[in-house]
């Protein structure tokens, strides 16, 4: 019950913690490390080659394929089908470039992509450079552009987040956390598939790539079944109106 009342009320409080730069939890962030990379990539080589169409060269979105450890994007599955992979085709390279330029941490100078002063700094800073990227891509971006969905689920960030916050605080799973939003028991084998894929794409996706959420997937009796668990970045980074609702963690 109150769960569902929290559905239903105003929550205001999203508050991400700037974070010592050698905090351990940072490492739980496939975007942190891809955007640390990306930065320190171009500060060693002095620019990232672009396309005619201002996208990363293919030189360097290899070498991203090949550095970034990017969660289900290994690059043996990438490159098993395709010899050459442009930034399009690699979706983690694609957004980041678009937050390192919306951010001003680096900018498109005569067919390069060079850093600037603050660029520069950050990329030796990662906590602070996670207090830049995380919150904006988090809650600033429109998630269903890159996932190229056309639908867009129903609800807020603020919502969703103190209700997964307690939800997902000794695990959970997908269809689960789909049901306590909007109330029908829909998952990938259902008729409400596409509700799920938007709702997976737009809300779970983000969470995970920022390094908040973890997901593991396993079949269960010829079932795809997706177990969603909160990471120590979102215990140590994120503080959130209903964390006094949590129960403390058992030791057995």
């Amino acid at each position: 019950m109150e769960l569902q009342r929290l559905l239903w009320q105003h929550l205001d409080m999203i508050e991400f913690r700037t974070l010592a730069d050698d905090h351990p939890d940072l490492a739980h962030s496939p975007l942190l490390r891809g955007a640390l990379l990306t930065l320190q990539y171009a500060q060693e080589h002095g620019s990232i080659g672009l396309t005619k169409t201002k996208a990363f060269k293919r030189v360097f979105v290899h070498w991203a394929v090949e550095n970034f450890n990017w969660p289900g994007k290994s690059a043996e599955e990438m490159f098993r089908y395709n010899k050459v992979v442009n930034e399009y085709e690699f979706p983690p390279v694609e957004v980041l470039h678009f937050l390192l330029i919306s951010l001003r941490l680096g900018r498109h100078i005569k067919g390069e992509f060079r850093l600037t002063k603050r660029g520069t700094k950050l990329a030796q800073a990662p906590g602070h450079l996670f207090a830049e990227l995380i919150p904006y891509f988090v809650l600033q971006i429109d998630h269903a552009s890159y996932a190229r969905f056309d639908n867009r689920p129903f609800g807020k960030w603020d919502v969703w987040m103190n209700v997964i916050n307690v939800e997902a605080d000794h695990g959970t799973t997908e269809a689960a956390l789909f049901k306590t939003f909007y109330g029908e028991p829909q998952d990938w084998h259902t008729v409400g598939w596409r509700e799920m894929a938007a709702f997976s794409a737009c809300v779970l996706r983000p969470l995970e790539w920022a390094g908040l959420l973890m997901e593991t997937r396993k079949d269960d009796g010829g079932k795809h079944v997706c177990h969603v668990f909160k990471t120590p970045l979102w215990r140590s980074a994120i503080k959130l109106d209903t964390d006094d609702m949590l129960r403390p963690m058992s030791l057995q």
